[in-house]
């Protein structure tokens, strides 16, 4: 009987780094909006008048979302600061996923051109004890998966 494939097991989702050009912040709790839309453009060729083509248009990319602690670093405050003064600095980056079992690369998307877009402050409650969470929205121009 032959044998059959290996199981390949999914990755886990908490066990991922996020590198910024210049930027060593790394206690990132939550990475969102890894996607990109291609615009479906409709038209009709002459003689066939009954079938719609879709060819494919623009792509645009997904803002990334990162959530972090707030820790004495004030790095990525003086980025977004720096936008609000209309100084927009552009930074490239990396989000990666480790195997939990030996901490080695095995997932890496890349992005460019990124700048941040949105910053939100942590919720503060005197009746909670959760870590106080940042928001940092980025902006960016291209995303591949190496």
């Amino acid at each position: 009987m032959p044998q059959t494939g290996q199981r390949v097991d999914p990755f886990r989702n908490f066990n991922f780094l996020v590198e910024l050009d210049g930027i060593a912040q790394a206690s990132f709790t939550e990475c969102s909006g890894l996607g990109s839309t291609t615009d479906v453009v409709e038209t009709r060729e002459g003689g066939d008048n009954t079938t719609v083509r879709k060819l494919p248009g623009k792509t645009s990319y997904s803002d990334i979302t990162l959530k972090y602690g707030i820790t004495p670093s004030k790095e990525l405050w003086a980025w977004r600061q720096r936008v609000v003064e209309g100084d927009v600095v552009r930074k490239n980056g990396s989000i990666v996923v480790f195997d939990l079992s030996n901490h080695t690369e095995v997932a890496r998307w890349n992005f460019v051109s990124a700048w941040p877009s949105k910053w939100e402050g942590a919720s503060l409650s005197a009746k909670g004890n959760d870590v106080a969470i940042d928001t940092l929205v980025l902006a960016h121009e291209g995303l591949t998966r190496v």
